[in-house]
């Protein structure tokens, strides 16, 4: 309770930008509130767990069985896995459908973020501003007020010009940190979208490949085998000439 009474007093203590800054806090408790919501919830996500899982079954050549596991995650890493596999089996067709996915699930973990550090600035200029205020408050007070009642001004003039800078600083300094925690999140993921794209994406092309190469070198072996049969068939021809001229 003496908590409570302290920042009442506070509050009161600190002139009109108090309630404009309080208003700001408001936004940016939403605003952090909403990204906790979506940022962790792509964060909580084992992407390692998840790309060994994909890996494994496209080696086993159970490609279907890795878009299953994919669809039924919910998070931009599983989201960019999903369109690689559905994606036609070329290189530069499965880059295109990374690219084209990571457009489109990447970009909602960075929305709202730039406010957070906009907001955090505005809080502290507000600060400032009413430092500013309250010290020309209290001069001008000063000036016009009886000799006897002057520091009395003054003091409360001062005092409305801190709380305000204390009230802004104190909105501003746990946004900037709950930025740059978010940012540091969002990076992560970024990182494992990018290394389970560029794994799987190796993974799939370096199976087509080896399925190429057998399939190109059974058919040179058939066409080799053919001309084999060739000889055999001149001798006998050849033999059976021989007879006839008898």
């Amino acid at each position: 309770m003496d908590v409570f009474a302290m920042f009442a007093t506070f509050f009161q203590g600190g002139g009109p930008f108090m309630f404009v800054i309080l208003g700001i806090g408001v936004v940016i408790t939403a605003i952090a509130l909403e990204r906790l919501w979506v940022i962790g919830r792509a964060s909580l996500l084992n992407a390692k767990k998840l790309r060994e899982d994909v890996i494994f079954n496209v080696k086993q050549g159970n490609a279907p069985a890795a878009a299953a596991i994919c669809e039924k995650v919910n998070a931009p890493v599983s989201q960019i896995a999903l369109a690689i596999l559905t994606a036609p089996n070329d290189r530069n067709a499965m880059l295109d459908a990374a690219e084209g996915e990571a457009a489109v699930a990447l970009p909602p973990l960075t929305r709202r973020l730039p406010h957070l550090s906009m907001l955090a600035n505005v809080a502290t200029l507000l600060g400032l501003l009413g430092t500013i205020f309250g010290l020309t408050t209290a001069f001008a007070a000063v000036g016009a007020a009886d000799p006897s009642q002057r520091s009395a001004f003054l003091a409360a003039g001062i005092s409305q010009a801190l709380n305000t800078t204390a009230f802004g600083l104190i909105v501003a300094v746990p946004t900037l940190l709950l930025h740059a925690f978010y940012v540091a999140k969002v990076e992560r993921i970024v990182e494992q979208a990018d290394e389970m794209s560029h794994r799987l994406i190796q993974v799939l092309a370096n199976t087509a490949g080896g399925e190429s190469a057998g399939q190109a070198a059974s058919h040179t072996s058939g066409r080799a085998q053919a001309p084999a049969h060739e000889p055999q068939a001149a001798r006998a021809q050849s033999e059976n000439s021989r007879v006839v001229l008898r």
